[in-house]
């Protein structure tokens, strides 16, 4: 049996679930002639133009605050995670326009530096934009892969269920707009591209699926696996792996568990594996082959790391049945906020959609798709509620099923308050599934009031998960040192130390950086990379000047600066290879210019809006 959207009823009844005959339009209809086919299809793909029209304007309306102010917009919700993916994008372009290593730099954690193919740079995505990023910098380039990534992924899944699950394409945009406009997808939107741009994981699937069909059908039809569905297998998963291997790693999870689900047997799984066996093992060598160095240099490559530990980040259960504060229903919700942050939350599915979830799977309970798809839902929530159960911030001491699986490789580098985002998909696939039914039921029988109920429960549920346009403030003017090329003249073959050195909490130099196009390399910084232990480590490992330079800006109380103090502050600057050292305007700004010019016996220099100490005749 083809692992597939097929159900144990008849062939015909497509309100069913089932595949149709794709032999001719929309499954049916076998005359009509050649004209009469030419006009289905281009009433079809004006259907599907609108769609597509529809799902971009509410991607651009989410992310409107952002458009309107292209250069200067920044996302307040995203903490520091803007920043660094308009650095990602931008030392993209610097990268490909000076034919640079593209698998590692220096310009973050210098002397050391960064390994790059282990943080989320977005190749897939930044390298085809880097016209876009040269042109009108990485801000756009940023706002168009959350615009593109919404409204991409709500139309991928769309067409899938589309043309694999139900007829009507009304039913099949309602799934649609669930799988790229759910909570999840709206919270990760304020910074997290690498979340949100998942267009092509609905085709890995899909194309699976026929590569499954296909095989099956051999017997009858004569065709057999085709290697372009390999190649095209392969080069979609190469392609994802450069958009983001965490998503691919989630959902290739939660379509194996779908899969077993669906086919539910022994013998139905072992014929399907089978089946697939030789045309899936072709994709992943095509996979391997064009990502090999690129994996190796992640794994295995200069500043790469084992273990990611994150702490205690699964679900609190009660934000299943809240509304996210970034929908409409969060206007109206009560409750405690027990959320991890503003970027993931990646339940809160409200009440009302549970509520309309499993009545309506508990009506299509014969189905095995719906089967299928509850136990993807079930198992992949029951996950990300973390080592022990939590409800309403209060310890229960439950242990949860994460407490099993979270300490093997490779689920101990990933967040497991995330694999609630693989329940999106199978829950679009319920309320699509529901939608069709409906709108069957309306067309055949007497009665009219079902239909009725169900539209009402289904706006009900929708409703409050609504998606609102996303909070935007001005940035702070990057200072003129960096702008109008006055740092060019204090930088030799050294580093630039800002005062603090930016850490993931504070991450603004990197955007001090890209203005000045890259001209100098930065201590400290924001990104994931080795600690002491070879363990992942999010910013740079402190060095004791780092540490009292933002101790001291946090209180505004300077500490003894003695002999062993400027004695340690020296040994640091070599160790960064400083060439200058320089204070922007920040909180106690006058207690940490004093600190530097005890620490170095150098008075400080006030140059385009900073104070700097030019240390390259000291060291």
């Amino acid at each position: 049996m083809a692992l597939g959207w097929v159900t144990e009823r008849t062939v015909g009844d497509r309100s069913e679930g089932v595949v149709p005959d794709r032999s001719t339009p929309d499954g049916n209809h076998p005359g009509g002639g050649r004209f009469t086919s030419l006009g289905r299809r281009i009433r079809s793909a004006r259907i599907d133009l609108i769609v597509a029209g529809g799902y971009l304007s509410l991607a651009v309306l989410v992310l409107s605050r952002l458009w309107a102010h292209p250069r200067s917009g920044y996302l307040i919700k995203s903490d520091q995670d803007q920043t660094l993916y308009e650095w990602f994008f931008a030392l993209t372009a610097h990268k490909i326009t000076n034919f640079e290593n593209p698998f590692s730099t220096s310009m973050q954690n210098f002397p050391d530096g960064v390994n790059l193919m282990a943080n989320t740079l977005m190749y897939g995505f930044g390298i085809p934009l880097t016209p876009v990023t040269l042109l009108f910098g990485p801000t756009v380039t940023f706002a168009l892969a959350l615009t593109l990534g919404l409204s991409g992924t709500a139309f991928a899944w769309y067409l899938v269920f589309s043309r694999e699950l139900v007829t009507s394409k009304f039913a099949a945009a309602v799934g649609g707009t669930f799988c790229g406009f759910a909570p999840a997808m709206i919270s990760h939107t304020n910074g997290h591209p690498n979340y949100v741009v998942l267009v092509l994981l609905p085709f890995i699937a899909m194309r699976v699926i026929r590569m499954a069909r296909r095989v099956n059908d051999a017997p009858e039809h004569g065709t057999a696996p085709r290697p372009r569905d390999s190649i095209a297998l392969g080069l979609l998963v190469a392609m994802q792996i450069a958009l983001g291997e965490e998503p691919l790693l989630l959902f290739a999870l939660s379509f194996a568990v779908f899969g077993l689900a669906y086919l539910r047997t022994r013998r139905a799984i072992a014929a399907t594996l089978r089946t697939i066996a030789r045309p899936v093992l072709l994709a992943a060598l095509i996979t391997l082959t064009l990502t090999t160095i690129p994996l190796w240099w992640q794994f295995l490559g200069t500043q790469s790391y084992g273990f990611v530990g994150h702490g205690r980040v699964g679900n609190d259960l009660l934000t299943l049945f809240q509304f996210s504060s970034f929908s409409a229903g969060g206007t109206f919700s009560f409750g405690p906020d027990v959320s991890i942050n503003p970027t993931e939350h990646n339940t809160y599915f409200g009440w009302p959609l549970l509520l309309l979830g499993a009545v309506t799977a508990y009506f299509l309970r014969h189905e095995r798709i719906v089967r299928a798809a509850l136990t993807v839902i079930v198992v992949f929530i029951a996950l990300s509620l973390g080592i022990v159960l939590f409800i309403g911030g209060f310890f229960t001491g439950v242990p949860m099923p994460w407490f099993v699986f979270g300490w093997i490789p490779p689920f101990n580098g990933m967040i497991e308050s995330r694999f609630a985002m693989a329940a999106i998909p199978p829950i679009a696939i319920i309320l699509t599934l529901g939608t069709q039914r409906a709108i069957d039921h309306r067309r055949t029988a007497t009665t009219r009031w079902q239909p009725i109920v169900w539209f009402t429960a289904l706006a009900c549920a929708l409703l409050p998960i609504t998606p609102t346009m996303l909070p935007v403030v001005e940035r702070t003017a990057t200072p003129a040192f960096f702008t109008d090329g006055a740092v060019r003249r204090y930088i030799s073959d050294g580093s630039v130390v800002i005062v603090p050195p930016p850490t993931p909490v504070d991450a603004v130099a990197l955007r001090w950086q890209l203005d000045s196009d890259f001209t100098f390399p930065l201590v400290g910084g924001y990104y994931v990379g080795p600690g002491v232990d070879k363990s992942a480590h999010y910013g740079p490992v402190t060095r004791p000047t780092g540490n009292m330079l933002t101790l001291i800006r946090m209180f505004g109380t300077i500490p003894a600066i003695d002999p062993p103090a400027r004695d340690q502050a020296l040994a640091d600057l070599r160790f960064w290879h400083a060439d200058v050292v320089v204070l922007p305007p920040t909180t106690n700004t006058d207690a940490l210019r004093s600190a530097i010019d005890q620490l170095l016996g150098l008075p400080a220099q006030q140059v385009d809006g900073v104070w700097l100490w030019d240390v390259r005749p000291l060291l």
